[in-house]
């Protein structure tokens, strides 16, 4: 690849030359190098074929044959600009390495014989599925729009419900070879300048070939922390909680060729939220609040619990001492959760590969054939699939299927830790995990704020959905710069 300026030659027939080469007319055959002459002007037109509006370089076609001949008219590029070409989009470069990308990355390179600039036409037209309702976070009642792969659609979809003049759509170039596109998009009289310093520095920095997994890149690259499970941003494909991130003094994260985008900073307790909360009266969305967290930690510590009472490593208080397996299978208890939990992660992963023409099949496998016999046959006992289950279900009830990941990682651990050290290594595992959690700091920000650091204007937003006229103050972690959200005249 040629990093460096390549100045654009008033010899058409050089440019011609280097970007053909570059571009590799002759072995892509998506690549168009259209060679045009109109009123005596030599050009050229080079595009990539799938990405261009072919209406909009039809008409510029036709409107290029009414040029004036190059004795009449000293600057043809000027001409071109301002009166013969009728797009929206116009730029010019003198670089023809910078051409080069452009092309590649969509817009059409109109190549004029005697001059030294090129112009630059943006019709590209990606193709992009329907605005759907994101499959993650769904809700009964509110917008049904999400974010798709396109990264100026994207954009768009956040523009529509923020019009304040002070949003901010900074545009960055990622990856030598694949070029991405990426967008950091802050409210700049909100978002603490230091936060906006700090993630685009380090979107500067990336050093990559190119940005294969899109947003997941990005973030490996600004936190790294490989080995932590813990998602260190929060992801989310609906426009609406994006918007309303962004009023928090939050900075997004746009990489194109991803429907997801990220928020920054995070906490645990992000993860935790839901637009389907905010959909309804405060006292319901509380509830629902209130419902979820029992279910995430339900998840994660129920089944280490259950363990200690039921393998005798600790003596239950007299109102749950009937926990307990009534009836044991063949196999060891603590091996009955271990085969129940990679046989649960298999079936995750068959769903996520199986056609959901199949899917109600592979439930009915599951269920029957897999569950019901291996009880019958002594390999499971009951209590192991009725608990096993509900902490599954309790995985699934998290809003984040990053955080549900990690949590049903740091289950597995507690398990362990219980089997093979009794009741003082389940409490010795939670102690590191809780220290674990208080020692992160993504974007320098604590992941267990506001409960560590202890923050009681803040706490009760956490585990209560407040009603929105009375929410007049940003979240102080944010560092935002107007902590006063009530309206401005």
């Amino acid at each position: 690849m040629t990093d460096h300026s390549i100045p654009v030659s008033r010899r058409i027939a050089e440019n011609k030359s280097y970007l053909a080469s570059e571009l590799a007319v002759k072995q892509n055959f998506d690549i168009i190098e259209l060679e045009l002459e109109y009123n005596g002007i030599e050009m050229a037109l080079y595009m990539v074929d799938g990405f261009v509006k072919d209406q909009a370089m039809t008409q510029i076609q036709r409107e290029l044959d009414h040029l004036p001949s190059s004795k009449e008219k000293s600057r043809v590029i000027q001409s071109l600009i301002t009166s013969r070409i009728p797009y929206v989009e116009l730029d010019t470069s003198t670089d023809l390495n910078e051409v080069v990308n452009q092309v590649l990355s969509g817009p059409a390179a109109l190549v004029v014989d005697g001059e030294d600039e090129v112009i630059l036409i943006d019709t590209r037209e990606y193709p992009v599925r329907s605005l759907e309702e994101p499959q993650t976070e769904q809700v009964v009642r509110g917008s049904k729009d999400g974010f798709v792969e396109t990264i100026i659609f994207n954009t768009a979809l956040t523009r529509r419900r923020i019009r304040d003049r002070n949003l901010r759509m900074e545009y960055q170039r990622v990856g030598k070879r694949s070029l991405t596109d990426v967008s950091i998009s802050y409210i700049a009289d909100i978002a603490d300048e230091k936060m906006v310093d700090r993630i685009r520095k380090g979107v500067q920095d990336i050093s990559s070939d190119g940005l294969p997994m899109a947003d997941k890149t990005v973030e490996e690259y600004l936190f790294g922390q490989y080995v932590n499970p813990y998602p260190l941003v929060r992801y989310t494909e609906r426009p609406d909680t994006a918007a309303v991130h962004l009023l928090e003094g939050h900075v997004l994260i746009y990489v194109d060729g991803s429907p997801t985008v990220m928020i920054v900073p995070c906490t645990f307790w992000h993860h935790l939220q839901h637009a389907e909360e905010y959909r309804q009266k405060p006292i319901v969305g509380t509830m629902h609040r209130l419902v979820r967290y029992i279910s995430v930690f339900v998840s994660l510590f129920l089944l280490p619990l259950w363990f200690i009472f039921a393998a005798d490593l600790l003596s239950p208080p007299e109102y749950i001492d009937y926990l307990g397996v009534e009836k044991e299978g063949k196999v060891p208890l603590i091996s009955q959760f271990i085969i129940a939990e990679v046989g649960i992660e298999m079936l995750r992963m068959a769903a996520i590969h199986t056609p959901s023409a199949l899917a109600t099949a592979l439930g009915i496998i599951a269920a029957i054939l897999i569950g019901q016999i291996s009880i019958e046959v002594g390999l499971f006992s009951y209590e192991v699939v009725l608990y096993l289950a509900v902490a599954a279900i309790g995985s699934y009830a998290t809003p984040s299927y990053e955080l549900s990941l990690a949590n049903r990682i740091w289950r597995f651990l507690f398990l362990l830790a219980a089997a093979v050290f009794g009741a003082p290594g389940f409490t010795a595992a939670v102690t590191v995990w809780f220290i674990f959690l208080v020692t992160l700091r993504p974007a320098g920000v604590p992941y267990l704020w506001p409960l560590l650091p202890f923050s009681a204007a803040d706490l009760g937003d956490i585990f209560k959905r407040k009603p929105i006229p009375l929410k007049k103050k940003r979240p102080s972690v944010t560092g935002t710069k107007d902590p006063d959200r009530t309206a401005r005249g």
